[in-house]
């Protein structure tokens, strides 16, 4: 599987995506598990290959922010803190059971001199972070919330039935009883 994900993103030469994929280790999370915690240094990537994170911020206040799931495939860890070296601003735990393959985020960018191949594999996953992430932000501010609720649904269509709606209602930037709202007008329609 992990082989798999990484050769959709670039053709790896054979060596490259065995010397790559060597770094990385399977680990097992339980649900509730931190994959990373706000605060902390981030030292690991993952791939998910199954189940289901979220990354999400909490404020002073205790209130926690959605900012986005990972499933099968995702590329998983605390961004800013691996590149920057900075503390993490985000938490991400398991919402369910899952399984990841880890590794060291300094590891992998040893091998960019080496292996061109994964510095390509990095520059396309930070261009396609980047623009999921300012496609959902325009999203949050410009779109309906029913409107981002379709927009979920599509994207992430299996989610619905594996994870809290408060989870959801937190990611779309709406209060669970809205959610609720939304969700019951789209049933009787």
């Amino acid at each position: 599987m992990l082989r798999e994900t990484l050769q959709r993103i670039v053709d790896f030469e054979a060596e490259a995506l065995e010397t790559l994929v060597s770094l990385f280790s399977e680990v097992r999370l339980s649900k509730g598990t931190a994959f990373a915690q706000k605060g902390e240094y981030a030292r690991q990537i993952g791939v998910v290959a199954s189940g289901v994170l979220r990354a999400y911020y909490r404020n002073p206040k205790g209130e926690e922010y959605n900012k986005t799931f990972f499933t099968a495939s995702d590329f998983v860890g605390a961004y800013s803190s691996l590149i920057t070296g900075q503390p993490n601003l985000i938490d991400i735990n398991c919402l369910t059971a899952s399984t990841l393959w880890v590794a060291d985020f300094e590891q992998i960018n040893q091998l960019y001199e080496r292996h061109p191949s994964v510095e390509r594999m990095a520059r396309i996953l930070a261009e396609q972070f980047f623009v999921a992430k300012e496609k959902r932000e325009i999203e949050l501010v410009t779109l309906e919330a029913k409107d981002r609720y379709a927009i979920f649904l599509e994207e992430h269509p299996q989610l619905e039935q594996l994870i809290p709606q408060y989870h959801i209602a937190s990611y779309l930037g709406v209060s669970a009883t809205q959610l609720s709202r939304i969700r019951s007008k789209k049933l009787f329609r």
